[in-house]
């Protein structure tokens, strides 16, 4: 039911993992990290990189750790029936990304909306969904497709869309090396696709003042 097709999870695997094959994929990416110390010119055996190793194996089970999310839990418990027909918004939710082509970070705000039918969704559960699939290598423009697929397979709303602004270190810090260049990507779905006055209501309110103190 939740993006069998393309989302990139495997609880299954995730399930069946036992604390000997987790310690043998973590050492397996602590001897990945020294190869690749050794092959830049470096002594993985040096006092400052000693543990370096083992520092990046913890960070990569943090950062990605959307890998592990299942989507059914994460969402389980936690909609509602409500009768409300109004669009509902959840803006400026920062998140924290891999760039899978450089395993390089890129970061942001995406801005969540959608249109009930019969259902809402809790409120926290909109940025742990952006959460789930930003902790995992990725691209912009799937990322953003993937949490408005989500949404709107959860909920059956009459529409969702969803908006993210990046910054990448892949073209920042490499490449064509400007600092100051944003990507903006969108997904829309439902009548937020198909009505005008539907998606530019959402577009009115990304353009208003944030609430001072909010």
């Amino acid at each position: 039911m939740f993006l069998d097709k393309d989302d990139n999870i495997d609880p299954e695997f995730v399930r069946s993992m036992t604390g000997e094959e987790e310690r043998q994929r973590k050492l397996a990416v602590e001897e990945a990290v020294r190869q690749i110390l050794r092959n830049v010119g470096e002594d993985p055996d040096r006092e400052g990189l000693e543990r370096t190793p083992e520092r990046i194996a913890r960070m990569y089970d943090e950062i990605l750790g959307g890998y592990w999310v299942d989507p059914v839990a994460l969402v389980n418990e936690a909609l509602f029936d409500v009768k409300y027909d109004e669009m509902i918004v959840v803006r400026d939710i920062e998140f924290y990304s891999m760039c899978e082509h450089h395993m390089l970070p890129f970061f942001g705000k995406a801005h969540v909306a959608y249109v009930p039918r019969d259902k809402v969704i809790g409120l926290s559960k909109i940025p742990r969904i952006v959460e789930m699939f930003a902790r995992r290598l990725q691209v912009q423009e799937r990322m953003t497709q993937q949490i408005a697929e989500l949404l709107s397979q959860v909920l059956d709303p009459q529409g969702v869309g969803v908006v993210v602004e990046g910054a990448h270190m892949c073209s920042m810090m490499r490449g064509v090396r400007k600092e100051n260049a944003r990507m903006v990507t969108s997904a829309m779905l439902g009548n937020f696709k198909d009505n005008s006055k539907t998606r530019n209501e959402f577009m009115d309110h990304l353009r208003r003042p944030r609430i001072e103190g909010a």
